[in-house]
């Protein structure tokens, strides 16, 4: 009886060992192989969506133009052609009663046209008779083109719009020496600037 309860003991023992010898020993378990890469179709390149604005976005507006066309810079020269030259008297710069009418002729209908086109200008000539020296007349030239510049200013054209520029005695019209000649040298003369169109 003692034999067979060694012979258990034994037994027991081994398989004891033998369980715990299994318990420490680790399985190498084999890890999957990674998934193999995914075949995607290449993306479809998207199509630019043409720009539309939204409702409360408003549409851009091309800008008018701000120099005139071919009819209108024919209006308006013919309107400088009517104004006439404003002459002035021995020395002076102020505008005599003849060249306020000289120039308020058609000076409101040219106001108007040329408001429209703000990038299109005019150039007052100043001139004067021979006598006196060439830097006094230069001067004196300057203020008449001047005084008739004030004038389309006050009658409604922008003062950007006008440039001046004095002659003094050179460029007469008239080359006699005499007051009815030098009268006629006295003088303001309008002319469109050259445009770059």
């Amino acid at each position: 009886m003692q034999s067979f309860r060694y012979t258990n003991l034994v037994v027991a023992a081994g398989l004891f060992i033998f369980g715990a010898a299994c318990a420490k020993k680790k399985v190498a378990v084999a890890t999957p192989p990674p998934p193999p890469p995914a075949t995607t179709a290449p993306a479809a390149r998207a199509t630019p969506t043409p720009y539309r604005p939204s409702p409360s976005q408003p549409v851009a507006q091309s800008r008018p133009s701000t120099y005139p066309n071919a009819a209108t810079r024919a209006k308006i020269d013919e309107l400088i052609a009517r104004i006439q030259d404003a002459y002035f008297d021995y020395n002076q710069h102020t505008l005599r009663s003849d060249a306020i009418s000289t120039l308020a002729s058609d000076s409101k209908e040219l106001a108007d046209i040329l408001r429209q086109y703000p990038g299109y200008k005019l150039k007052i000539e100043g001139f004067c008779d021979e006598r006196g020296s060439a830097e006094y007349n230069i001067a004196l030239g300057d203020a008449r083109a001047k005084a008739a510049k004030d004038y389309l200013v006050n009658a409604g054209v922008a003062a950007n719009q006008l440039d001046t520029v004095s002659f003094g005695k050179e460029m007469p019209v008239c080359t006699d020496h005499d007051e009815t000649c030098w009268q006629k040298n006295r003088r303001v003369h309008i002319v469109a600037e050259k445009q770059n169109s």
